[in-house]
């Protein structure tokens, strides 16, 4: 590398040895007249520094059904924006479409599908629902990048990433055509010894102790310039540049972790619920505080959003712990294969082929499919409903107002009943006769934003040369990332080695111990939405080199792509109290679900503080339950 006249390496020649300057998959920056057209509905121009100004926020979206979907796109997070601020009213101009559905489902995501599955298996034959959906593809955070890859397409999750058996929605799985029996996944192609590889992209970052094929890698913080490797660090701590305290406090982690969940009374649990679960943790497991910002918070900021000083110590303690006998399996592109066969079954010709995991999960969307009038379920994307609203007293009411967005113009249309299926933070503002409880409910919900970046690869010999398919780091960008072994079904290739071109997914979770819940959320908020796709990239190519470059990585040649898809609340963050309520308040998700608002109820896995796709679903069938008991 070449240094410049005072010494230093020129930025140019830094970026260049980045690869930076590499003509591969990742510039198709959005275009900027796309952005601006998507403020048009707006009182006053969005902030600069989101619009025009700055056309590589979004980056390189792969290709198939999901470019240009990846993660909160701009233009959606704009739209959102203008729906909290109230900007958007309704102008004389709107198109009343004229319709009238008996549902009308706002949001996509699993939950909304699987409310509109419930839906139909329950009316009546004639009976219709809508599914709005503000993004450009069905799914929520289940949805999935590709990438082409020397010939091969390849899969990766956005978000939602993994199932697990025994599961508490079996039977949905069989009403959408999903066997896992069959799944079977690629076998090693690689040289002997055969390296046991994850399932998901975190599996092993969280199987506790995790497989000899797992390292910790510890740098400057820990003194080591250049950084280390520690393969099987779980069997080899006394070799860790960690104190002899931190090497204790794992020990005692890892003992509790592998008992897994202890059962508490009511009562017990009463009393953690008003305390947070770092506290919780000193006090059941007897570890200090250093090492549970150190080692546990990553963990529990990727998985649940913010770590455990934020988090309710009953809620948190309920949720951790060894899962036994449990089987984890992920179709190739996470859990994006649920919508994918929810839809499939609402409107048999929305993906063309037979109802099988391959036809699946490898054809394409017929998006023309979607929204037809002859479907007794049609799911109408890139429309972002911004108002909903009973007419007249809602205990009395027979419809509710519905008003969206599409292609920059405003419609409205009727519904007999309404699923809000989004997060709570926009639900809020979007029900616009919502009675100050639920509102007041609404306020205790907590949201984190996390980012998820998939790296394509051409290989990943130079992690199967330090003998690992995986590890996790305590500093810099990220902090951990496998190889998994992908579903066959999916996949181009039905063995995987060294020599495979692969994705390797990195969740970084954007957490700042110390700080309160919503000060966390917001300011993980004001990051993702501040930094380019540029510097993003820059951070996960300065990562890899620091970390694999004595093992042969090359971030120009080995590098196909990177995909980033940013989620401003990816996380409800349970807050003490969240459980039981607290200053004589009920739990804020007991309002939310015990009962509908008039002719409106709610179904977002919020509500649970567990944001994971079985939540989804029983939310959604609770809901609609609810609500075909009121029109009964």
């Amino acid at each position: 590398m070449k240094a410049g006249p005072t010494g230093h390496v020129s930025a140019q020649h830094a970026d260049s040895a980045l690869g930076l300057n590499t003509r591969i998959c990742r510039r198709d920056f959005l275009n900027t007249a796309l952005l601006a057209s998507g403020n048009m509905l707006l009182k006053s121009p969005a902030p600069n520094q989101l619009l025009g100004q700055r056309p590589s926020w979004g980056g390189y979206s792969g290709v198939g059904d999901y470019a240009g979907a990846n993660g909160n796109t701009e233009e959606v997070m704009l739209g959102g924006h203008a729906v909290r601020d109230g900007v958007f009213k309704i102008p004389s101009t709107a198109v009343d479409t004229g319709e009238v559905f008996d549902l009308v489902i706002v949001g996509g995501g699993i939950s909304g599908l699987a409310a509109a599955l419930s839906f139909k298996d329950k009316a009546q034959p004639k009976q219709t629902c809508l599914v709005l959906e503000n993004h450009s593809i069905f799914g929520g955070e289940a949805r999935r990048n590709e990438f082409m890859v020397d010939g091969q397409r390849l899969m990766a999750p956005q978000g939602s990433n993994w199932f697990a058996i025994p599961s508490s929605v079996e039977q949905f799985y069989q009403r959408i055509g999903v066997d896992w029996r069959e799944f079977k996944y690629q076998d090693w192609g690689g040289p002997p010894p055969e390296m046991l590889l994850s399932r998901s992209s975190y599996h092993h970052a969280r199987q506790l102790p995790s497989p000899p094929n797992f390292g910790f890698y510890f740098g400057a913080t820990f003194g080591r310039r250049p950084g280390m490797w520690l393969v099987d660090p779980w069997n080899n701590l006394e070799r860790s540049p960690l104190s002899a305290q931190m090497r204790s406090d794992f020990a005692k982690y890892l003992t509790r972790y592998i008992q897994g969940p202890i059962h508490k009374s009511e009562a017990e649990l009463r009393r953690l619920d008003t305390i947070t679960a770092e506290d919780a943790l000193i006090e059941q497991c007897g570890v200090s505080r250093e090492f549970i910002r150190l080692f546990v918070a990553p963990h529990e900021a990727a998985a649940r959003g913010l770590g455990p000083d934020a988090l309710s110590g009953a809620w948190y303690l309920r949720m951790v712990g060894r899962a036994g006998d449990m089987q984890r399996h992920s179709f190739p592109d996470g859990n994006t294969g649920f919508p994918r066969h929810i839809v499939k079954t609402l409107i048999p010709d929305a993906i063309p082929g037979r109802h099988t995991l391959e036809a699946v999960c490898r054809n394409r969307v017929n998006f023309v499919a979607l929204d037809r009038p002859q479907n007794q379920v049609r799911i109408r994307l890139q429309s972002t409903a911004t108002g909903v609203e009973h007419e007249g007293e809602p205990g009395k009411s027979a419809f509710v107002r519905v008003t969206y967005t599409r292609n920059g113009k405003i419609y409205r249309l009727k519904a007999r009943m309404v699923v809000m299926a989004g997060g709570g933070w926009i639900t809020k503002h979007v029900v616009t006769d919502l009675p100050s409880a639920h509102r007041d409910a609404y306020n205790q919900f907590h949201y984190s934003a996390h980012l998820v970046a998939n790296v394509a690869l051409r290989n990943w010999r130079f992690l199967h040369k330090l003998g690992l398919s995986g590890g996790r780091w305590f500093e810099g960008f990220g902090y951990w990332t496998e190889v998994r072994t992908t579903a066959t079904f999916g996949s181009d290739s039905r063995t995987i080695g060294p020599d495979s071109p692969t994705v390797l997914t990195l969740v970084v979770p954007l957490f700042y111990p110390g700080l309160l819940t919503a000060e966390q959320g917001s300011k993980g908020r004001r990051e993702l939405l501040s930094t380019s796709f540029r510097e993003y990239e820059r951070r996960i190519r300065e990562q890899f080199v620091d970390m694999f470059s004595s093992s042969g990585f090359d971030p120009r040649a080995d590098i196909a792509g990177i995909i980033l898809n940013r989620w401003g609340h990816a996380y409800v963050n349970p807050q003490p109290g969240f459980m039981f309520g607290k200053d004589g308040k009920p739990a804020p998700g007991d309002v939310l679900r015990n009962a509908p608002f008039g002719r409106i109820a709610f179904a977002h896995t919020d509500l649970s503080g567990s944001m994971g796709h079985q939540m989804a679903i029983q939310e959604a069938q609770r809901a609609v339950t609810q609500l075909l008991k009121l029109s009964a």
